[in-house]
């Protein structure tokens, strides 16, 4: 099985501007191609996932990856899939995340000598003259076709700024400039990014001549890609200090029985015989394919140690064995308490277990919330301090998140 036929039986690709072109470009290892980062937090999610296991498989084949960090573009801010403008970032925040980025792309790519290569959009957009750019680049793009592209049309509804309307052709300058200084040939994103990724492709073949051989490849749907970013609200982060390798292992564990599967054959390195052969799982074994999941994912991330650490957690609570120890975990200090005792809305809350008062006191009066083997009823509840002593106590949200609380 050629490298390209393997992606589309991962279920990988969603459209391609030349599939005859790409298909022997990255068979044969000449791609030289880019995916965009932009850098709006100082960690990567669970959502960039699908680009950067395509980028480990592509430089497995011999092709080239270029991570491209958006320091130009984060100051602009895509709108693709937004339904406000991005919080405005200052070039330290940019920078600061950008080298937290390239820390965690390192656990994929290797960016050794002659081999991956990670630029920023900020050497070459934040030095263009205004001017010479309309004149250069803004005669290639309809303002027409720009306003049917998909990444428009939602914030078209509730108030796009001319800020953001210019970020297609920052996008497009960027293939555009690669292409002519260090080769880059191919460009690959989200489905969500086909309209911005064709502008790219347009422009080069505009200025350089219709021949000139650039491809695009778009990827996985933007929502699907959401879908595995996020849980209740908030992102799950590749930063073992923002999410435990214990909860990223618990994220991918606790995925739907409709997404396994496509879970598996999109982010891990199992060989397609192996997967075809679990397609046929069903029921009990399905519980064994999200345990292999989320072993193989936090091993790529987190190393073999904490993902077996993060297994062995998890079984101790659903099936009694192991090590509940690595589970997440938070102290509470004297100060924590209020003559004695603290309220359970505060309790919930310093654990992470929610987000505000008002958050917590739904949780605990929908029945979603067990102190031990109790469950929560009254919001008003308070706890003494003697009750998190020595081992502590688990708290139990929902069926599937467990957190153990200790007083210092």
């Amino acid at each position: 099985m050629t490298l390209y036929d393997e992606l589309t039986a991962r279920g990988l690709i969603a459209q391609v501007t030349s599939e005859e072109e790409v298909r022997n470009l990255i068979n044969n290892g000449k791609a030289t191609f880019y995916i965009g980062f932009d850098c709006t937090a100082d960690s990567l999610t669970a959502g960039h996932f699908v680009a950067l296991t395509l980028m480990k498989r592509l430089q497995a084949a011999g092709n080239k990856p270029i991570a491209l960090i958006g320091g130009g573009t984060t100051m602009i801010g895509d709108p693709s899939g937004r339904t406000d403008m991005r919080k405005m970032l200052t070039k330290e925040d940019i920078d600061h995340n950008a080298e937290c980025f390239k820390r965690q792309m390192e656990k994929f790519i290797d960016f050794g000598e002659g081999k991956a290569m990670m630029v920023n959009n900020a050497d070459w957009l934040l030095k263009l003259n205004y001017v010479e750019l309309l004149r250069e680049v803004g005669a290639c793009f309809s303002v027409n076709n720009m306003l049917r592209a998909d990444c428009y049309k939602q914030r078209m509804e509730k108030g796009l700024s001319f800020l953001e309307f210019n970020y297609m052709i920052m996008q497009s300058y960027d293939f555009y400039h690669m292409f002519q200084t260090i080769g880059c040939n191919m460009q690959c994103g989200g489905n969500d990014q086909w309209s911005n990724m064709l502008g790219g492709t347009e422009l080069i073949r505009r200025k350089l001549g219709k021949d000139s051989h650039c491809m695009t490849i778009t990827l996985l749907t933007d929502s699907q890609g959401n879908k595995m970013g996020k849980t209740a609200g908030n992102a799950v982060w590749l930063d073992p200090n923002k999410t435990s390798p214990y909860d990223f292992y618990q994220y991918w564990r606790n995925v739907g029985d409709a997404d396994v599967m496509k879970c598996i054959r999109l982010l891990t390195f199992l060989p397609l015989e192996r997967i075809d052969e679990m397609d046929r799982w069903k029921d009990a074994q399905l519980n064994q394919a999200k345990e292999i999941l989320a072993w193989e994912l936090t091993s790529m991330v987190h190393g073999k140690e904490e993902a077996d650490k993060a297994q062995a957690a998890a079984r101790a609570l659903f099936s009694g064995g192991g090590d509940a120890g690595d589970m997440p975990s938070t102290e509470l200090s004297g100060a924590d308490f209020a003559d004695g005792s603290i309220g359970a809305l505060t309790l919930l809350v310093k654990c992470g277990l929610a987000a505000s008062n008002g958050e917590a006191r739904r949780l605990i009066q929908q029945g979603g919330v067990a102190l031990g083997d109790e469950k929560m009823s009254d919001p008003a509840a308070k706890f003494h301090k003697d009750r998190f002593a020595g081992e502590g106590v688990i708290i139990k949200k929902g069926k599937k998140v467990f957190h153990r609380v200790i007083l210092a």
